[in-house]
């Protein structure tokens, strides 16, 4: 890791550790009854992760945002999935393609965000999402994404929404690709606990590490642990080592079951990513807590 992110989120950590410990534990509002979340804000729909693509999952009624973040070289929050710019959705400050030969070579973790903002997103031809609608944008920073939601909210006058964040980190990307767990999570939760939305707010992550952090530094926030893989309910949660408030697998992976035995130990079931209707209904059928999908549209749908 350079010694200037080092430093940086150092000083994050220190800060926020201080911060974390001075929260109020009242209690936080309800999760929706059926969560409706618009998976990186819809991308079936809109530019992924954008600004105009939450606004969008907004005027569609969902009643929560799902996003992932990553760290710019100079410690900032960025609403982004990919550990590098996405050639496949993606164009470089000039607006020309990003050759495939260069898809590991803009490292989100390796720019400052003044260098990751000049990316065009929004007006390449996106294969796997034909419906998405072409619109001119950049990768946000979390905290401008936050103020902008919250006040489309304000001006549209739509209720409250709920947000999914993840912290997009794994054990092999640590100090390449994203800062170590503790201080990914720290600086998320410093804009995030700036921007007074705790009380709406889980934090998502398929990295245990990512999870257990949260769990230690800020047990007041709820957790959401994703799962792809074929372990037993019992063996992921025993690997984790505490209680989370959604377990979130793979649609494919939900049944009656599963479903059951997460709620018999007060857990919330809300898979991904669910994108027909069909799907959407008999996922519903299993009893799941809430469905996140491609695409918002589907959820009003009769």
């Amino acid at each position: 890791m350079n010694k200037t992110i080092s430093a940086l989120l150092l000083s994050t950590v220190l800060f926020a550790g201080c911060k974390s410990s001075q929260q109020s534990s009242s209690k936080l509002p309800d999760l929706p009854k059926y969560d409706t979340q618009g998976h990186r804000g819809g991308r079936g729909l809109m530019p992924e992760n954008s600004i105009p693509a939450m606004r969008k999952a907004i005027d569609l009624g969902v009643t929560t945002l799902e996003m992932d973040c990553h760290i710019t070289k100079d410690g900032q929050v960025v609403v982004t999935h990919d550990p590098h710019i996405n050639y496949l959705y993606a164009r470089t400050p000039e607006g020309k393609d990003i050759p495939k030969a260069d898809a590991k070579k803009y490292a989100i973790y390796q720019m400052p965000y003044d260098q990751v903002r000049t990316f065009e997103m929004g007006t390449k031809e996106y294969k796997a999402f034909p419906q998405q609608t072409k619109v001119k944008t950049y990768i946000p920073l979390l905290s401008e994404l936050v103020d902008s939601a919250q006040a489309y909210l304000k001006a549209t006058g739509k209720p409250q929404v709920f947000y999914n964040i993840e912290v997009k980190a794994k054990a092999t990307g640590d100090n390449e690709l994203h800062p170590a767990p503790e201080q990914f999570v720290t600086a998320m939760m410093t804009v995030l606990e700036a921007k007074g939305i705790v009380p709406y707010l889980t934090i998502q992550s398929f990295d245990l590490r990512a999870l257990k952090v949260l769990h230690k530094k800020y047990p007041h926030v709820r957790s959401s642990f994703l799962v792809d893989n074929k372990k037993t309910l019992e063996e992921n949660l025993q690997e984790l080592g505490f209680k989370p408030t959604v377990y979130s697998p793979n649609y494919k992976l939900v049944t009656a079951e599963l479903v059951k035995k997460c709620h018999n130990r007060g857990i919330k079931v809300i898979p991904w990513t669910v994108n027909t209707k069909d799907e959407i209904e008999y996922v519903k059928g299993l009893g799941v807590d809430g469905i996140i999908s491609d695409y918002p549209n589907l959820f009003s749908q009769k």
